[in-house]
């Protein structure tokens, strides 16, 4: 694969770090998907003259040292649209924000001699980055005093010389969930005569630190130790005295929690959490003063979920959220008793924006946001303008790529559950005609499929298109996008009538005339993993084909082994496996091996601490045995819950797409090869296929 690569690399077909090889079809492939550039963060300045970006910037597989995909920093002036790049390359940045005054960006980054994560500024106007501080470990957070004199940094604590010590003569035991090192709060004094940083006496594990914007004191978001269970389902709220540490508030939040927020006046702090213990997705907006208290959720019985938020005025928060395959961007009112009055600004049929950040005045705003034909990125909306304004382009060859429509689509459950989901149409679908289908399903499953962009590398969407299949992403109960009552429909119930919903879905695209029966697949990760593995398992007769990735196979063995046991069983399950060893075990995909004709294929990584991949070699062995079906393990090294380096999810994607392909269009029986062939398809049009298109002089 290398040597053929450099070939073309020194035949100058190199295209932004990908091959022309990669972008000279008018579709597409698994190669095009892994050169896509996204936006992941977009923060507009105080005075709203600029909005800093951060961009992701994938590694060329088989090419650059794989890794996961580049950062950089790049800011755009509003007024006239162009683009600066300020800190990019082989690099990677984190958390941009602009300073209080808005003269400089900060942002975290790992730089020349730096040894851990450390905290630069960049001035707007031009200049170099400068390193502000750093300390013995990597800087997670970081948040500036209204002064900008002192800053408060979240990092964890540094390993003991004598810890060190025992490792270089060989002592490298791990001692499970009781070796880890808390999370800290340090303060560092800025300016002329700097100061060592110090760490606050903070008991727990700190996660966030937001500096008040008018005094002295720090929201700080702490959980009983950095353990992910304890950062799902015990991180609670404290307002510090930065000077002694003392906590001088605390905020109990019932649940699950997600961004919060001072005001601008420093009496309220707003917040995004879970209504309850039970409430599997932190979506509810709440308020409570500063001095401390219960939160009061100011939007009860909202059928969506908020996701992202900002104080405009003292008075005035806006929030981003689901609203069923949509967002919305709502302002809430408060009064003086925080009842609320909520005025929805974008809504329904605009793009679905993920983020939220708003200048000073409060009056212009900064999202991500994607639509059906393009990934994310930065979006503008000042007051009174009637839609968000897209202000990046990061692929601007996607506007040579025919898309096939996408539509929302909404069915009935069997027992009369209204239902909606996203289908990705057959491209060039032929009336009349009946067309294989992928069934993509989500994990969570509090997590939803909207109506932005839907293709990935694990999201066969367009790229199935291309190839004559249909994709559908189903919402079944339990997800997101439609309040609390809607997302617990499928707790206690495992495998119940929530992949009922996924078969119901199926047969409601056959009756509309689109699907073939006898052609549909299944896919989909982590709870989708799950899913898919029932798919293949309990529902085979059904589904002709499966890709199950870092799924679940075994739900008691599964709890012994999960680092979200107590997540496990309080926003999902609501029993433990005592309570109930034969439903957990009826519930389990091994249990149904026996009768398995659907042919699948199964890929996991090797450090998985959510799924254990012992989950997947598990089913693997089950359906060896019994020899019904094809079956094929791939284990990825040095990849966790998901895959994040270049290699990896090529190879993911280019397998996906390969299994789908034989089974659902090609020959099916015996399995595909295993060797792949990871450079794609040659340039040169195809007979029957897409044609060459020209590749923008912007990308090259």
């Amino acid at each position: 694969m290398i040597p053929r690569l450099s070939l073309l690399r020194s035949a100058a077909f190199l295209v932004c770090g990908t091959t022309l090889l990669a972008q000279n079809r008018d579709v597409l492939t698994p190669q095009n998907v892994a050169s896509l550039r996204a936006v992941s963060r977009a923060v507009i300045s105080p005075d709203a003259k600029h909005a800093a970006f951060i961009r992701l910037v994938p590694r060329e597989a088989g090419v650059d040292e794989d890794g996961a995909p580049w950062t950089e920093l790049w800011v755009t002036d509003l007024a006239s649209g162009r683009e600066i790049p300020f800190v990019t390359g082989k690099i990677n940045v984190a958390g941009a924000d602009w300073t209080r005054d808005g003269a400089s960006i900060a942002f975290l980054s790992k730089r020349g001699s730096d040894k851990a994560v450390s905290l630069y500024t960049i001035p707007v106007d031009g200049g170099e980055a400068r390193r502000v501080v750093g300390l013995a470990t990597d800087i997670q957070d970081f948040s500036f005093s209204p002064d900008e004199q002192r800053v408060a940094l979240v990092a964890s604590e540094p390993e003991s010389e004598v810890a060190k010590k025992r490792q270089e003569k060989g002592f490298k035991q791990e001692v499970y969930e009781e070796d880890w090192r808390p999370t800290r709060v340090w303060i560092a004094k800025l300016g002329d005569s700097p100061e060592q940083p110090r760490a606050l006496p903070l008991l727990d594990s700190a996660h966030e630190a937001l500096w008040s914007p008018v005094d002295e004191r720090i929201l700080v978001t702490l959980a009983p130790t950095p353990l992910v269970d304890d950062e799902y389902m015990r991180q609670r709220i404290r307002i510090v005295d930065p000077a002694s540490g003392e906590i001088i508030a605390r905020i109990q939040n019932p649940g699950k929690l997600g961004q919060v927020a001072w005001s601008p006046d420093g009496k309220r702090v707003a917040l995004v959490s879970a209504a309850d213990i039970h409430d599997p997705a932190a979506g509810r907006l709440m308020i409570c003063s500063s001095e401390g208290g219960e939160p009061v959720d100011v939007l009860p019985g909202l059928e969506g979920d908020v996701s992202a938020i900002a104080w405009g005025s003292a008075n005035d928060v806006f929030y981003v959220g689901g609203h069923g395959l949509w967002s919305t961007l709502t302002k809430v009112t408060l009064d003086a008793s925080d009842k609320a009055t909520a005025k929805i600004l974008v809504g329904d049929g605009q793009p679905v924006l993920a983020s939220l950040t708003l200048s000073k005045d409060g009056q212009h705003a900064a999202f991500v946001g994607s639509e059906p034909t393009h990934p994310l990125e930065m979006y503008t909306m000042s007051h009174g303008d009637a839609a968000p304004k897209r202000r990046t382009d990061s692929n601007p060859w996607l506007a040579n790529v025919r898309f096939a429509p996408q539509e929302n689509v909404g069915w009935k459950a069997r027992d009369g559950l209204g239902l909606e989901g996203i289908l990705v149409r057959p491209l060039d679908e032929k009336k009349g005609e009946r067309y294989p289908l992928i069934l993509c399903v989500h994990g969570g499953p509090e997590a939803r499929d909207d109506a932005g962009w839907q293709t990935g590398y694990s999201k066969p969407g367009q790229m199935a298109a291309a190839q004559g299949i249909a994709t559908f992403y189903p919402n079944y109960r339990g997800s997101t996008g439609r309040g609390v009552a809607f997302s617990e429909l499928s707790q206690g119930d495992p495998g119940g009538k929530e992949f009922d919903d996924l078969v119901d879905a199926v047969d409601h695209l056959v009756s509309i005339g689109l699907v073939d029966k006898a052609k549909v697949g299944v896919t989909g990760g982590s709870y989708g993993g799950y899913a898919t593995a029932w798919c293949s398992t309990k529902f085979t007769d059904r589904f002709a084909a499966g890709v199950m990735f870092v799924g679940i196979s075994d739900k008691i063995s599964k709890v012994g082994t999960t680092d979200i046991a107590d997540e496990d069983f309080f926003v999902h399950l609501k029993k433990r496996p005592w309570d109930d060893w034969q439903m957990l075990l009826e519930r389990s995909p091994i249990y149904w091996a026996g009768q398995s004709k659907t042919p699948l294929i199964i890929l996991h990584g090797k450090d998985d601490p959510r799924v254990n991949p012992g989950q997947s070699r598990e089913l693997y062995r089950h359906l060896k045995l019994h020899g019904q079906a094809p079956v094929r393990l791939v284990m990825y090294p040095g990849e966790g819950h998901g895959n994040r380096k270049a290699c990896a999810r090529l190879d993911y994607n280019l397998r996906m797409m390969q299994w789908m392909v034989h089974y659902l269009k090609g020959p099916g029986g015996a399995m595909p090869p295993y060797e792949i062939d990871y450079a794609g398809p040659e340039t040169k049009k195809e007979e029957g296929g897409a044609k060459p298109v020209a590749v923008p002089a912007a990308v090259r």
